[in-house]
């Protein structure tokens, strides 16, 4: 990867990469990680993005657990069993963002996404994967100015918690995109019924589906739950998204 850059957090200094198109003026789109970590996918992701004419900022939003190299798994987690023997670690990272934390940090992180050279003035976008599905959706609901979200294999986007992403809908003035894992443990039929009733209720737009045959994780490809066909209809579906709301 290359070299990472240092930004504000509500409870300490998080590092960031920085993924643009060219030299030229874009509009931002904050990328929110998913529980493995600030790494060479994340990268990958960011810069297919930012290929498309955006400046892309994606934060270790798990800095209060340790460095991006701290919480990347050094493991390969194609290999199942490897996959699987993680998920141990996961919880440990993840105990530390509840919702008060994630409202706390996303200011901080957009406002260094508008901050960055290059970023344009206007609407910006965000999209997050698995746990970041919740950031980005929190996001949505904090700032007004957010106007286009993608979620894809998102978790636990809407519970009967008092801090459940989806009540932070009511705010909100994006346009969303959610891409649902088939048969998802953390974002079953009745989470996706209740998010897509939550949508429908305050009016926004938003196009939502479970991905056939997709599991959680779908669009990471240094994961064992990698599918070609869910992570490129995610791209799309993303592209879409931005190119229609935020003009680039």
């Amino acid at each position: 990867m290359r070299p990472l850059i240092e930004i504000p957090a509500a409870d300490g200094t998080a590092e960031a990469l920085v993924a643009r198109p060219d030299d030229g003026p874009h509009p931002g789109v904050l990328l929110c990680i998913d529980a493995l970590g600030l790494r060479q996918r994340i990268e990958e992701m960011a810069d297919r993005i930012a290929s498309w004419g955006y400046i892309v900022l994606a934060p270790n939003t798990m800095y209060r657990s340790g460095t991006a190299a701290e919480t990347t798994p050094t493991t390969d987690l194609r290999i199942p069993q490897e996959r699987a023997a993680y998920g141990s670690v996961i919880g440990s990272y993840l105990a530390p963002l509840t919702g008060a934390a994630m409202d706390a940090d996303l200011p901080h992180y957009v406002s260094t996404l508008r901050g960055l050279d290059g970023v344009s003035a206007g609407p910006i976008g965000v999209t997050g994967y698995c746990m970041g599905a919740k950031f980005a959706t929190r996001c949505a609901g904090l700032d007004p100015t957010v106007a286009a979200c993608g979620g894809f294999h998102g978790a636990l986007l809407a519970t009967e918690e008092e801090d459940s992403p989806h009540l932070t809908l009511a705010t909100a003035r994006a346009e969303f995109v959610y891409g649902h894992a088939d048969r998802d443990q953390t974002m079953p039929p009745e989470s996706v019924a209740l998010l897509d009733r939550t949508l429908s209720e305050h009016g926004l737009a938003a196009t939502t589906a479970v991905y056939p045959g997709a599991p959680h994780g779908y669009t990471m490809n240094d994961t064992s739950s990698y599918q070609e066909e869910g992570a490129e209809r995610h791209f799309r579906e993303l592209r879409e998204l931005f190119d229609r709301t935020l003009g680039a």
